[in-house]
């Protein structure tokens, strides 16, 4: 066996990885750009935020279902449809004539959403040989955590300058590049058997794989709380200008980096502590946030440290699942859970908004810590002994 990735293998990887960086950089983008959409659309940023709010409940009805039609398809076929609506729909989100027009672009970007992401994983592990599966996976979370370094606070400055409109028409350019791309060197791979809905119960008495679902809705909808109103939060309640603002969106997306990095130098030999720790850090940093709002250097340090817990969190998230299923169900159980964990986005920014409206915006951090401190205890009493259980027969 080569003790090398090839070329033929790294091409097709790189374009994932690009992928998965334009893909995140839109999901993420209208966060960064709120108050000049609501500015535009003369709308409060609650109300601005249903565009994060309905993206993800669209992606959490149409994951599965569109994955299940998808699974009768080539890889690479689906791959390149996936790509071409992602970027037409941002060329209409672009010249969108009002909130609703531009709502409903993003629900065709939602749909794309919804399939790349039930994919991108067990692609990326099909591209290359198995002693290197790991780096792929890593490496489709690496386009994630570049994304919110580069694509967050880089939408953010061109809406800054340029307009919101702008930022969106540069995310299309990048699609058709990345599709041209993928066209020319992404490889021709066998599909896998078709997944049909009998399967589905047989998928799902699987405890480990209902513990991750658990976790993928609880986790996100404390995180996105907050998150969510992270660039309103910034200017009104830390009174940031927008210069702050953006090194600290930009640092808490280096940060993830390292939550990657310590991934994968940590997660295999203590596997359990580390995902106690990612869940727990989140909780902690949500907590903290109203406290330290008002020092900037203080804030800044603390997003850093919420950035590396959150992208580690979404790296063993994906890990244990391609761990307890298998190939063949592997990117119907990813739909799900990318279903649920967008579930939890659109929960956690109905919450967050609401605690805007009826409270005050300075308690998103802790609305959003205490239901990641209850996903902790269902981490930590439920999940992780079930976890262990399953590691126990497979040792058998």
């Amino acid at each position: 066996m080569e003790n090398k990735i090839t070329t033929r293998e790294w091409l097709p990887l790189i374009g994932m990885t690009v992928s998965a960086f334009i893909f995140n950089t839109s999901e993420f983008m209208p966060i960064g750009l709120l108050s000049d959409i609501a500015a535009d659309f003369r709308m409060t940023e609650a109300q601005a935020g249903m565009l994060i709010t309905i993206y993800a409940y669209v992606v959490m009805l149409m994951s599965l279902p569109l994955m299940i039609a998808a699974s009768h398809y080539p890889l690479r076929k689906l791959l390149l449809a996936t790509i071409s609506l992602f970027a037409i729909s941002h060329v209409a989100s672009a010249f969108a004539t009002g909130f609703w027009t531009l709502l409903l672009s993003r629900i065709g970007v939602a749909f794309a959403h919804s399939i790349f992401w039930s994919v991108a994983s067990p692609i990326a592990v099909r591209l290359v040989k198995g002693p290197f599966k790991a780096l792929a996976m890593s490496m489709i979370v690496t386009g994630t955590a570049i994304a919110i370094i580069v694509g967050l606070p880089l939408g953010r400055i061109i809406g800054l300058y340029v307009g919101w409109r702008m930022a969106f028409m540069c995310i299309a350019v990048l699609a058709f590049i990345v599709l041209a791309y993928m066209f020319f060197v992404f490889p021709k791979l066998e599909k896998s058997e078709p997944f049909t809905l009998s399967q589905l119960p047989v998928m799902l008495k699987n405890p480990v794989l209902i513990g991750l679902y658990m976790m993928s809705f609880l986790l996100p909808t404390g995180y996105y709380t907050a998150y969510s109103y992270i660039e309103p939060y910034l200017k009104q309640i830390a009174i940031m200008d927008d210069a702050w603002i953006t090194i600290t969106l930009v640092i808490f997306g280096a940060a993830g980096l390292l939550g990657s990095a310590a991934f994968s130098k940590w997660y295999d030999k203590c596997r359990y502590h580390f995902f106690r720790i990612t869940v727990l850090g989140v909780a902690v940093v949500l907590l903290l946030l109203y406290t330290v709002s008002m020092n900037h250097y203080l804030l800044v340090l603390l997003c850093a440290i919420w950035g590396i817990f959150v992208t580690a969190f979404n790296v063993v998230g994906q890990a244990e699942l391609l761990r307890t299923t298998t190939m063949s169900t592997s990117a119907v159980a990813m739909s799900i859970y990318s279903g649920i964990y967008n579930l939890g986005i659109g929960s956690g920014s109905y919450l967050g908004g609401l605690i805007c409206t009826h409270s005050s915006i300075a308690y998103i951090g802790l609305g959003g810590g205490a239901i990641v401190l209850l996903s902790f205890i269902y981490c930590a009493f439920f999940l992780i002994p079930a976890m262990r259980r399953q590691q126990v027969e497979a040792e058998k």
